[in-house]
């Protein structure tokens, strides 16, 4: 069982900048595909990024392509989203995802684990 927890969530104005992070507690980190996700108050939850578990591979929501970057240590068994020229529309609790898979996945039925989730909140 994998036990993820992200942290660096906050607040920030329109145009800054945050770099979250996720922690899985697993002994094999390698294997896993990472997946990003978020929800804002009163939606549905959203696909944001996700990266191969050999960094191969990353795929981003057309809502922050050019401006969200995912990258993953696997020594450190982390994976971060940086998070550049925020923009109010960006707030949301930001959730980890992970998938034993070789593949990029950007459904949420298709993840099994979940972190508790960090809240990024862009004021205008």
């Amino acid at each position: 069982q994998v036990r993820l927890e992200e942290s660096g969530g906050g607040m920030v104005q329109a145009g800054g900048s945050l770099r979250l992070s996720c922690v899985a507690s697993v002994s094999t980190f390698g294997r896993y595909t990472m997946g990003w996700f978020r929800q804002a108050p009163g939606k549905d939850r959203e696909f944001v990024s996700a990266i191969t578990w050999n960094r191969r591979d990353t795929s981003y929501a057309d809502s922050v392509k050019g401006r969200f970057t995912i990258s993953r240590d696997n020594d450190k068994k982390m994976v971060s989203l940086q998070m550049n020229s925020l923009k109010p529309e960006d707030t949301a609790i930001y959730y980890c995802a992970a998938r034993w898979s070789d593949f990029l996945h950007s459904r949420g039925d298709e993840y099994d684990m979940w972190g508790q989730g960090t809240q990024v909140t862009v004021s205008s």
